[in-house]
């Protein structure tokens, strides 16, 4: 009993400070508008940035694969859980993010945390290397450069300059620079073509996780290396599909010499039963949707809606940092005030959660507003006239 007054103190602790985590159960499909604990709710808080979840077609591919390739795998991949699918759907993603790498291949991976894992455990499996970590990094990431062998050296959020002073000062064997390309509580962007012109001078990996932008940047949804129109055999890209993609799982992309480690290598991805072909399968029309005219159309709406929040939101005592993502940040600072607005705008059928430390700094407690192609005018219209009421209360 002792071990359990020990955690109930833990938990207690948690509540002291305002940061229990609590869930709310959905009852209907990922849209704007979903049953959640018996209510409907306006949502502003899932990443599924196309509205592709809940999309006919991918519905539909999903029951398709299903009835071709049944609900389970039944193994890894390296054992009997390859399937069709999954073939199929690497071929795909390593053709859509052909122009921005060399001799491109990707590897497909059941979430984006285990890609994350492989990509710097595999990387950084040599004492002798050093991976430099931005400040800001997912927390994949930190734990992918924690299970690494590497050393592991952080740079502060966006510091080309203090980068490029590390850089100089290494005598590692192998050097691997990782970075978010969209921030996911703050909503900027990384400097993508900076960090690059720095990895090829000093011949580092740029390892690149683009879970917020695969889908959503660039013209044709090709993510961050689209958006910033860049090619080098220095990149790894790594893309997540259960955020605009809509599904679920992630991919690695890069030259086939780096996919080919990752098969022979990565923890990740060798111990771990592969994920359902049926996935794979509705993947595939998701990447049809993202790459043709409606994926654009949609990319479109969803800036509009960005903008008009812009316009719309008249905070003074709140911070909201810039951001050109779909990913808003509120800042209100208190971990019992973020928890109390997000419970007000609760009362008003909107669901905005409330994030606090450790995800964010302390003092930095925010709404992470997140804005979906399939919202329209009118949604954002109340969630801007909700937030304006409420921070001049």
């Amino acid at each position: 009993m002792d071990l359990i007054a020990d955690i109930r103190s833990q938990l207690d602790e948690l509540a002291a400070r305002s940061l229990v985590r609590r869930r709310r159960t959905a009852e209907s499909a990922c849209a704007p508008r979903q049953l959640v604990d018996g209510r409907e709710l306006l949502a502003f808080c899932s990443n599924d940035y196309l509205g592709l979840a809940a999309h006919p077609r991918v519905v539909e591919a999903l029951r398709e694969g299903a009835a071709l390739y049944g609900a389970g795998s039944g193994a890894s991949h390296l054992v009997s859980g390859h399937g069709r699918a999954h073939a199929q759907l690497e071929e795909r993603l390593a053709a859509f993010e052909a122009p921005h790498l060399e001799q491109a291949r990707a590897l497909y991976f059941c979430t984006g945390y285990m890609a994350n894992l492989a990509v710097l455990s595999a990387l950084g499996s040599d004492p002798s290397a050093m991976i430099f970590s931005e400040a800001l990094n997912h927390a994949s990431l930190i734990d992918g450069a924690r299970l690494a062998r590497a050393g592991v050296s952080v740079y502060p959020h966006g510091d080309v300059a203090a980068l490029e002073a590390q850089l100089a000062a290494s005598a590692a064997s192998t050097k691997i620079v990782v970075t978010d390309s969209v921030f996911s509580m703050d909503g900027d962007l990384a400097p993508l073509p900076a960090l690059l012109a720095l990895c090829e001078r000093h011949g580092a990996w740029l390892v690149v996780d683009d879970a917020h932008g695969f889908g959503v940047l660039g013209e044709h949804g090709r993510g961050a290396l689209e958006h910033f129109a860049l090619r080098s055999p220095n990149l790894v890209y790594v893309g997540t599909l259960g955020k605009a993609a809509g599904v679920g799982g992630a991919f690695v992309a890069a030259h086939e010499a780096v996919i080919e480690l990752l098969v022979q290598r990565a923890r990740p991805y060798i111990y771990t039963t592969a994920a359902a072909p049926a996935l794979a399968h509705a993947l595939l029309a998701s990447v049809d949707i993202i790459a043709g005219e409606e994926g654009r159309a949609r990319r479109a709406h969803l800036r509009a809606l960005i903008a008009q929040l812009d316009g719309q939101l008249r905070l003074e005592r709140w911070q909201r940092p810039p951001s050109h993502t779909a990913i808003q940040p509120i800042i209100i600072g208190a971990n019992d005030e973020a928890l109390a607005v997000s419970a007000a705008l609760h009362e008003q059928g909107l669901w905005v959660p409330a994030i606090r430390p450790p995800t964010v700094a302390p003092g930095t407690a925010r709404l992470r507003v997140t804005l979906c192609a399939a919202h329209t005018e009118n949604d954002v219209a109340q969630l801007a006239a909700a937030l304006n009421r409420l921070e001049r209360k």
